[in-house]
């Protein structure tokens, strides 16, 4: 199992460390996105270099393309994209249930077709954690159903029961060794006693740690924020508690505040790779035209390749001509931000000072404003 050490509280906001068989991960941290293997438009070691101790890979996407027994036959994920550190993979759920039309639910699992050849396949429960065994994570999530958004509660609950059954089948499948972990998926949509449902379910069946699926699916931070105000700190204290899929730097500084330990989203790699550039004081457009002259860096508080080399006028080009540096340069930069970013919260945690940290914080970066 894995082994988490809170080492310093303020209010909810907990600073912790988290040790692996791969190991250990300093908490709050923030989970770069490798969905087949890769971060998009860096190399892993581009990516260790900003700070990243922790990455995300996809189950969904691994087990189509190459396939995890082969994965397996080069001795895991960590051999096969040469990344060191610890990895957690997904349960493959999410995506599956975005096929839409190309997935049949039942008891047993989800049957869908590739999105790539089409061909059948069948997951369930066990099967995913075996792919994810295969895989070698060192954090596997338990497969779950992840309802659209808005969803009629009928629905909802429907669907978190379900989860929370696969859940049990899901611990009853993980093989348990030292260093390695499974973490299950409160669901419940925007209902607080669905929510409560599945806080209770998950804690009877115990696991190494737990996530808060099914937000940022375009509630709104208001609503998603509410949400945690009610769940986040019902879980488990002495367990990391991981929200997935999120998010925007003002989100992950509020979620934070309400007891959030781990966070991934794709959001700073497609930004750079779109020509956003997230900085201390709001996101850049370096598309646009206002900086086809700037001689300024893209962050003067920032000490990646990108901000010590280039100027925006440089990037601005880049990406008015279409050339992958500039969504190269502007990835490596996001990816260093939001590091940087949660080394800043904790330090602030550590020092008594993170209230204040988060009130300065959202004042500068109110919206996440684009300049």
């Amino acid at each position: 199992m894995l082994k988490y050490i809170r080492q310093a509280v303020q209010g909810f906001a907990r600073r912790g460390e988290v040790r692996t068989a791969h190991g250990a991960f300093q908490t709050p941290a923030f989970m770069p996105v490798g969905t087949a293997g890769s971060v998009k438009a860096m190399a892993p070691e581009s990516v260790r270099a900003t700070g990243a101790e922790i990455i995300l890979g996809n189950t969904y996407h691994l087990m189509l393309r190459p396939g995890a027994e082969r994965v397996a036959r080069f001795g895991g994920l960590h051999a096969f994209m040469n990344w060191p550190g610890p990895i957690l993979t997904d349960s493959g759920g999410f995506q599956v249930m975005s096929l839409s039309g190309l997935r049949k639910i039942t008891e047993d699992g989800v049957s869908f077709q590739s999105h790539i050849d089409g061909a059948k396949h069948m997951l369930t429960p066990e099967r995913s954690m075996e792919i994810q065994r295969l895989l070698d994570a060192d954090i596997a999530m338990a497969f779950d159903e992840c309802v659209k958004y808005p969803a009629d509660k009928k629905a909802v609950q429907k669907s978190m029961e379900r989860s929370m059954r696969w859940a049990r089948r899901s611990k009853d499948a993980f093989l348990d060794r030292d260093g390695y972990g499974l973490f299950g998926i409160v669901q419940g949509g925007m209902f607080e006693d669905l929510r409560m449902q599945s806080v209770r379910a998950l804690t009877d069946i115990g696991f190494d740690g737990y996530a808060i699926g099914g937000l940022a699916v375009g509630e709104g931070q208001r609503t998603m924020f509410e949400v945690l105000d009610y769940t986040a700190h019902r879980l488990p204290d002495d367990k990391p508690r991981y929200l997935m899929g999120v998010g925007r730097p003002s989100d992950i500084v509020g979620a934070v505040k309400r007891g959030v330990d781990m966070f991934d989203c794709v959001m700073p790699s497609r930004s750079g790779r779109t020509g956003q550039a997230f900085t201390s004081h709001g996101v850049l457009n370096m598309r646009n035209a206002r900086h086809i002259d700037d001689a300024a860096p893209l962050d003067a508080a920032c000490g990646c390749p990108a901000c010590r080399n280039y100027a925006r006028g440089y990037i601005h080009h880049l990406f008015r001509s279409g050339e992958m540096l500039g969504g190269m340069l502007l990835t490596a930069h996001n990816i260093q931000f939001y590091q940087d970013l949660m080394k800043q919260i904790r330090v602030a945690i550590e020092a008594g000072a993170f209230d204040s940290f988060h009130d300065d914080f959202i004042a500068r970066y109110a919206h996440d404003k684009k300049m």
